[in-house]
Protein backbone atom coordinates (compact mmCIF):
# COMPACT_ATOMS: atom_id res chain seq x y z
CA UNK A 1 0.00 0.00 0.00
CA UNK A 2 1.43 3.64 -1.42
CA UNK A 3 2.27 5.68 1.73
CA UNK A 4 -0.53 8.77 2.25
CA UNK A 5 0.67 12.17 -0.02
CA UNK A 6 2.45 13.71 2.50
CA UNK A 7 2.37 11.99 5.54
CA UNK A 8 5.82 11.38 6.91
CA UNK A 9 6.98 9.04 9.81
CA UNK A 10 8.29 11.86 11.52
CA UNK A 11 5.67 13.86 11.43
CA UNK A 12 2.07 11.26 11.22
CA UNK A 13 4.00 9.44 13.99
CA UNK A 14 3.71 12.01 16.67
CA UNK A 15 0.42 13.23 15.25
CA UNK A 16 -1.08 9.34 15.83
CA UNK A 17 0.01 9.47 19.46
CA UNK A 18 -1.70 13.14 19.50
CA UNK A 19 -4.24 12.11 18.20
CA UNK A 20 -4.73 8.49 20.26
CA UNK A 21 -3.93 10.12 24.04
CA UNK A 22 -6.68 12.68 22.94
CA UNK A 23 -9.54 10.38 22.04
CA UNK A 24 -8.78 8.06 24.64
CA UNK A 25 -8.85 10.89 27.08
CA UNK A 26 -12.08 12.14 26.13
CA UNK A 27 -13.84 8.57 24.72
CA UNK A 28 -11.90 6.21 26.85
CA UNK A 29 -9.69 3.62 25.49
CA UNK A 30 -12.60 0.89 24.52
CA UNK A 31 -14.97 2.76 22.99
CA UNK A 32 -11.84 4.38 20.32
CA UNK A 33 -11.17 2.69 16.98
CA UNK A 34 -7.91 2.55 15.42
CA UNK A 35 -10.41 4.40 12.53
CA UNK A 36 -11.47 6.99 15.04
CA UNK A 37 -7.68 7.75 15.10
CA UNK A 38 -6.64 7.65 11.13
CA UNK A 39 -9.71 9.86 11.21
CA UNK A 40 -8.58 12.10 12.87
CA UNK A 41 -5.08 12.40 11.85
CA UNK A 42 -6.09 12.03 8.09
CA UNK A 43 -4.90 8.89 7.28
CA UNK A 44 -6.01 5.95 6.14
CA UNK A 45 -6.93 2.99 8.77
CA UNK A 46 -4.80 0.92 7.88
CA UNK A 47 -1.92 3.37 7.67
CA UNK A 48 -2.14 3.36 11.38
CA UNK A 49 -0.76 0.21 11.37
CA UNK A 50 2.88 1.31 9.64
CA UNK A 51 3.06 3.37 13.33
CA UNK A 52 1.67 0.61 15.76
CA UNK A 53 1.27 -2.27 15.89
CA UNK A 54 -2.26 -2.33 17.58
CA UNK A 55 -4.08 -0.18 19.63
CA UNK A 56 -2.90 -1.61 22.69
CA UNK A 57 0.45 -0.98 21.73
CA UNK A 58 -0.31 2.10 21.04
CA UNK A 59 -1.95 3.01 24.56
CA UNK A 60 1.01 0.95 26.33
CA UNK A 61 3.59 3.29 24.56
CA UNK A 62 1.42 6.64 25.74
CA UNK A 63 1.46 4.72 29.02
CA UNK A 64 5.36 4.44 29.26
CA UNK A 65 5.93 7.82 27.93
CA UNK A 66 4.54 9.45 30.41
CA UNK A 67 6.07 7.45 33.20
CA UNK A 68 9.54 7.94 31.51
CA UNK A 69 9.16 11.56 30.99
CA UNK A 70 7.46 11.64 35.00
CA UNK A 71 10.93 10.25 36.17
CA UNK A 72 13.09 11.87 33.87
CA UNK A 73 11.91 14.73 34.89
CA UNK A 74 12.16 13.92 38.53
CA UNK A 75 15.79 13.19 37.67
CA UNK A 76 16.74 16.61 37.07
CA UNK A 77 14.87 18.40 39.72
CA UNK A 78 16.51 19.01 43.13
CA UNK A 79 16.42 16.74 45.69
CA UNK A 80 18.61 17.72 48.63
CA UNK A 81 17.85 18.55 52.38
CA UNK A 82 16.02 17.95 55.16
CA UNK A 83 12.74 15.64 54.80
CA UNK A 84 10.58 18.28 54.83
CA UNK A 85 12.67 20.06 52.19
CA UNK A 86 12.78 17.46 50.18
CA UNK A 87 9.04 16.80 50.89
CA UNK A 88 7.92 20.21 49.60
CA UNK A 89 10.07 19.44 46.69
CA UNK A 90 8.48 16.59 46.00
CA UNK A 91 4.81 18.28 46.50
CA UNK A 92 5.41 21.11 44.04
CA UNK A 93 7.31 19.19 41.14
CA UNK A 94 4.39 16.70 40.94
CA UNK A 95 1.56 19.36 40.84
CA UNK A 96 3.49 21.35 38.39
CA UNK A 97 4.35 18.32 36.03
CA UNK A 98 0.91 17.17 35.84
CA UNK A 99 -0.64 20.36 35.60
CA UNK A 100 0.45 20.76 32.24
CA UNK A 101 -0.21 16.97 31.29
CA UNK A 102 -3.71 16.50 31.91
CA UNK A 103 -4.71 14.03 29.23
CA UNK A 104 -1.84 11.75 29.52
CA UNK A 105 -2.84 11.89 33.94
CA UNK A 106 -6.01 10.91 33.13
CA UNK A 107 -5.06 8.03 30.95
CA UNK A 108 -2.23 6.46 33.22
CA UNK A 109 -4.80 6.88 36.27
CA UNK A 110 -8.28 5.39 34.21
CA UNK A 111 -6.92 3.20 31.41
CA UNK A 112 -4.28 0.94 33.52
CA UNK A 113 -7.78 -1.41 33.82
CA UNK A 114 -6.76 -1.62 29.92
CA UNK A 115 -3.37 -2.67 29.69
CA UNK A 116 -2.59 -6.57 29.28
CA UNK A 117 -1.16 -8.23 32.13
CA UNK A 118 2.18 -7.79 30.71
CA UNK A 119 1.96 -4.03 30.17
CA UNK A 120 0.72 -3.65 33.23
CA UNK A 121 3.17 -5.07 34.78
CA UNK A 122 5.68 -2.69 32.84
CA UNK A 123 3.78 1.05 34.19
CA UNK A 124 3.19 -0.50 37.62
CA UNK A 125 6.96 -1.39 37.73
CA UNK A 126 7.46 2.50 36.57
CA UNK A 127 4.87 3.31 38.72
CA UNK A 128 6.33 1.90 41.83
CA UNK A 129 9.92 3.71 40.98
CA UNK A 130 8.43 7.02 41.49
CA UNK A 131 6.38 6.32 44.37
CA UNK A 132 9.55 5.06 46.18
CA UNK A 133 11.38 8.27 45.95
CA UNK A 134 8.19 9.47 47.94
CA UNK A 135 8.10 6.58 50.51
CA UNK A 136 11.88 7.05 51.01
CA UNK A 137 11.36 10.80 51.97
CA UNK A 138 8.77 9.88 54.22
CA UNK A 139 10.50 7.15 55.60
CA UNK A 140 13.25 9.54 55.89
CA UNK A 141 10.94 11.85 58.07
CA UNK A 142 9.83 9.24 60.47
CA UNK A 143 13.46 8.53 61.62
CA UNK A 144 14.26 12.09 62.02
CA UNK A 145 11.56 12.88 63.75
CA UNK A 146 10.19 15.32 61.48
CA UNK A 147 6.89 13.14 60.78
CA UNK A 148 4.66 10.93 62.14
CA UNK A 149 3.41 8.21 59.44
CA UNK A 150 2.85 4.49 60.66
CA UNK A 151 2.09 3.21 57.47
CA UNK A 152 4.78 5.10 54.87
CA UNK A 153 3.50 3.23 52.26
CA UNK A 154 0.10 4.18 52.81
CA UNK A 155 0.67 7.29 53.05
CA UNK A 156 2.95 7.74 49.94
CA UNK A 157 -0.02 6.25 48.13
CA UNK A 158 -2.38 8.98 49.96
CA UNK A 159 -0.38 12.17 49.33
CA UNK A 160 -0.05 11.09 45.54
CA UNK A 161 -3.34 10.35 44.78
CA UNK A 162 -4.70 14.14 46.74
CA UNK A 163 -1.71 15.66 44.72
CA UNK A 164 -2.96 13.91 41.51
CA UNK A 165 -6.23 14.78 41.92
CA UNK A 166 -5.51 18.55 41.01
CA UNK A 167 -5.59 18.11 37.85
CA UNK A 168 -9.43 17.74 37.84
CA UNK A 169 -10.15 20.74 38.97
CA UNK A 170 -7.47 23.17 38.65
CA UNK A 171 -7.46 25.53 35.48
CA UNK A 172 -5.04 28.27 34.34
CA UNK A 173 -6.71 31.71 34.46
CA UNK A 174 -9.16 29.99 37.75
CA UNK A 175 -9.26 31.86 40.86
CA UNK A 176 -5.87 30.30 42.02
CA UNK A 177 -2.92 30.38 40.36
CA UNK A 178 -0.61 27.50 40.53
CA UNK A 179 1.56 29.18 42.93
CA UNK A 180 -1.21 29.20 45.16
CA UNK A 181 -1.98 25.88 44.75
CA UNK A 182 1.63 24.24 45.32
CA UNK A 183 1.35 25.78 48.64
CA UNK A 184 -1.63 25.31 49.74
CA UNK A 185 -1.24 21.74 48.89
CA UNK A 186 2.51 21.60 50.32
CA UNK A 187 0.83 23.41 53.54
CA UNK A 188 -2.20 20.05 53.48
CA UNK A 189 0.70 17.55 52.47
CA UNK A 190 2.67 18.71 55.34
CA UNK A 191 0.14 18.62 57.99
CA UNK A 192 -0.85 15.19 57.01
CA UNK A 193 2.80 14.03 57.85
CA UNK A 194 3.48 16.30 60.90
CA UNK A 195 4.94 15.02 64.00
Amino acid sequence: MARTAGSHSDITGPRVRKAALALFARHGFAAVSMRQIAGEVGVQAGALYNYTPDKQTLLFDLMRGHMEDLRAARANAPCNGTPPERLEAFTRFHIRFHSERPEEVFIAYMELRNLTPENFAVIETLRRQYEDELETILSDGVASGDFAVSDTKIATLAVIAMLTGVNTWFREGGRLSLDEVERIYWDMVRKTVAA
